[in-house]
């Protein structure tokens, strides 16, 4: 076991105690997201709290991948058969199990849940080359 496997093991632990309060917010922002949506709100908004959720959600993604490292033991930041042992263990099991939740609902709000707006550019920035008429080849 290196010194540098200790610190960030617990560094890992550290960033893993906040977890439930991270995933609270992702529920915080979830529930503000369906609320949206259940609206009359603009696009904007409904991208806004998309990007919010997307957000909450990758914090918690992070915490959760934090305590899920530090569940597989300090030795598992040095070998990679000790990080495969350690996902076999209960609490190995459990942590990946929910990071794979969380990655998978990041994933389905990216492809579903943030509204593409258009961009709107301002006619002071569109190329001459756009407002000059199509000349067709062949054609006089």
């Amino acid at each position: 076991m290196s010194r540098e496997a200790e610190v960030r093991h617990h560094a890992d632990q550290e960033v893993g105690k906040s977890f439930p309060e991270l995933l609270e917010k992702a529920r915080t922002a979830e529930v503000a997201l369906r609320r949206t949506q259940a609206s009359p709100a603009s696009p904007e908004e409904l991208r806004a709290a998309g990007l919010a959720f997307d957000r909450a959600l990758t914090e918690a993604l992070r915490g959760a991948e934090a305590s899920q490292r530090a569940a597989f033991g300090i030795k598992s930041y040095d070998d990679r058969i000790r990080r495969r042992k350690g996902r076999a263990t209960t609490k190995g099991a459990e942590w990946t199990a929910e990071v794979n939740r969380l990655r998978t609902l990041r994933e389905q709000n990216r492809l579903t849940g943030i509204v593409r707006v258009p961009r709107l550019v301002p006619a002071s920035e569109r190329p001459e080359a756009a407002a000059a008429p199509l000349r067709v080849a062949g054609a006089r």
